[in-house]
């Protein structure tokens, strides 16, 4: 299954990914208390917190809550409440609401604030058809460059971002997963060496798993029923095989359209 702006940061160092990772992480598997005690701290007026951090920190979190299902699509969002929330003025909050309109995942209503988006099924599979132009691009025509320049603890941390998000998906863990499975795209798409690829990559992934996830969790038990090709296509990569890549690659996404379709099958019986 499915994978912002804020990506550059990680590029090409692992500590930084795993420090910026581990919060979208945390806050993802249900744990967003840590995101929103950072930014409470940070509007408390603490030394080691710029606005700019500030702004990037609520915005972190609220993404964090979309991609939960905590702030479902349509869901009205007011600056005022959320400032409150994180105990920061309204200027950060509106900021980074700005943000994730720019990310395509709230919009901004007139004379209304702030709305969470709601992708519909073709908006997904739009998105499927961009990550299979995305990805298929960075395999046909960067194979060697990816490899050209990318240090062993750049791999090896792809390495491990592809068996944790294995790991949670054949548990049917979906918190874990996706914080995971953004990361390892994250990381796979720094390999490139092109911040616009990598954060497009992540872009569409983030909006994907933002349609999906709803869906994912109405349907109960996930075990066995999610993509986990992560390790495989790390293989590929290491052994310079464009072509065993894309079949992994087409298969993944061929996964999701089928996997969704479903899922929105049963939901519209159940309804």
């Amino acid at each position: 299954m499915p994978g912002s702006g804020h990506s550059r940061g990680d590029s090409g160092d692992d500590s930084r990914s795993d420090s910026r990772g581990d919060g979208r992480s945390d806050s993802r598997t249900g744990s967003g208390g840590n995101t929103r005690g950072d930014s409470r701290r940070g509007g408390a007026g603490h030394s080691g917190v710029t606005r700019s951090t500030l702004r990037q920190q609520i915005a972190d979190a609220l993404r964090d809550e979309v991609l939960a299902g905590r702030l479902p699509a349509g869901r009205h969002v007011a600056v005022k409440e959320i400032a409150e929330q994180y105990g920061v003025s309204a200027t950060p909050v509106r900021e980074a609401l700005v943000d994730l309109s720019a990310q395509g995942l709230v919009d901004l209503e007139h004379h209304r604030g702030f709305a969470v988006h709601r992708f519909t099924p073709d908006d997904f599979r739009s998105m499927i058809e961009a990550r299979v132009l995305i990805v298929d691009g960075i395999f046909r025509c960067a194979t060697d460059r990816l490899l050209s320049a990318v240090t062993p603890r750049a791999l090896a941390s792809v390495r491990r971002r592809a068996e944790e998000a294995e790991r949670a998906s054949r548990a049917g863990d979906l918190d874990i997963l996706i914080g995971y499975d953004l990361r390892f795209w994250r990381e796979l798409g720094h390999l490139v060496g092109n911040p616009y690829i990598s954060d497009l990559l992540d872009r569409v992934r983030v909006q994907s798993w933002a349609f999906a996830v709803p869906y994912l969790r109405r349907a109960g038990d996930l075990r066995g029923r999610l993509w986990s090709g992560h390790s495989e296509l790390v293989e590929t990569v290491e052994s310079r095989d464009p072509a065993a890549a894309q079949r992994i690659i087409a298969e993944c996404n061929d996964h999701a359209l089928r996997l969704l379709d479903e899922l929105m099958r049963a939901d519209a019986a159940g309804d």
